[in-house]
């Protein structure tokens, strides 16, 4: 029998620690554009000075988080208009 997740096997899954839950009523970002236009340009931030560094894998990464917020706002602009 293979032991290397045995909390998965058994149904036993840990849940995300209490700052990591959403709260009631906590701000939706589909709701609120200026907050995903905030995190893109973060998100460019961090990429353009981590592919500074040479990591190229940690700059992607930060890459793909800001296309995350790109497309939000573009589907905001979508249901606005």
């Amino acid at each position: 029998m293979n032991r290397t997740r045995p909390e998965a096997r058994a149904g036993r899954f840990r849940s995300a620690p209490a700052a990591m839950r959403p709260q009631s009523g906590a701000a939706d970002t589909r709701q609120m554009p200026q907050d995903a236009r905030k995190r893109y340009e973060r998100y460019l931030v961090l990429a353009r000075d981590t592919a500074l560094t040479g990591d190229r894998i940690g700059a992607e990464n930060y890459y793909q988080h800001a296309e995350h917020y790109l497309r939000a706002m573009t589907a905001n602009v979508r249901d606005a208009g």
